[in-house]
């Protein structure tokens, strides 16, 4: 927990969300979104870890939960997000794992929406782990693929392990929604398996679509 961090600690974190906030509040004026496909109906968003910032392109953020993880980057993260109004359920698969995943399951029983960085929080970059399967089998909630892109050269992708991707200045960005992928209440865990490797099939054909076609998706 916080208060139990060293003090030089948490000053480091605070000073680092102060700075990660302003960003956040700078570009959101700098930043422009296009959803393509936005789903009408309630689901789960499937993002890759890289592209978490596609959250601010959520419609309806009073019914939106992201999972981000209980690390001092999740940290950071999901305080710099609360402040633009994205709500966030702290935990992975590594620490809080199974009550970060019943509180998400909680809210979407209530009827919100949720998004899940499926490669998360360590990787291997663009495998997904089977914790949106079983949130989606247990929720009956769909499953909706999601791609983010921009040409432009104020998107800029990270040297890190996930190949973070960030707007730096004015940038024009494309969501783009995939078809919801409905998920059988029971499976087997060779089922579970083959189920996350059509999820990472569906997200890769995504992003392949929208990084062919961006300048269609922005003129259409």
């Amino acid at each position: 927990m916080a208060n139990k961090r060293p003090l030089k600690e948490r000053f480091k974190l605070w000073g680092l969300t102060q700075l990660v906030k302003f960003y956040f509040h700078i570009e959101k004026y700098l930043v422009k979104f296009k959803n393509i496909n936005y789903p009408k109906e309630q689901c789960i968003f499937s993002l890759w870890h890289c592209h978490q910032f596609l959250v601010y392109a959520v419609e309806d953020k009073s019914k939106f939960y992201a999972l981000i993880s209980a690390s001092n980057d999740g940290e950071i993260i999901s305080k710099s997000a609360a402040s633009l109004g994205v709500m966030s359920i702290r935990g992975s698969s590594k620490r809080r794992g199974v009550a970060a995943s019943l509180e998400l399951i909680e809210k979407i029983k209530e009827g919100n929406y949720a998004a899940i960085m499926i490669d998360g929080p360590r990787g291997p970059v663009f495998k997904a782990k089977d914790g949106i399967i079983n949130i989606a089998k247990i929720t009956g909630v769909p499953i909706v693929p999601c791609a983010w892109y921009s040409p432009e050269k104020t998107f800029i992708s990270f040297n890190t392990w996930d190949k973070f991707k960030a707007p730096f200045g004015p940038c024009k960005t494309i969501a783009l929604y995939g078809e919801p992928i409905h998920i059988p209440s029971e499976l087997t865990k060779e089922e579970i398996k083959e189920w996350c490797e059509k999820i990472e099939e569906k997200m890769m054909s995504l992003q392949k679509d929208l990084e062919e076609n961006y300048d269609k998706y922005l003129n259409s």
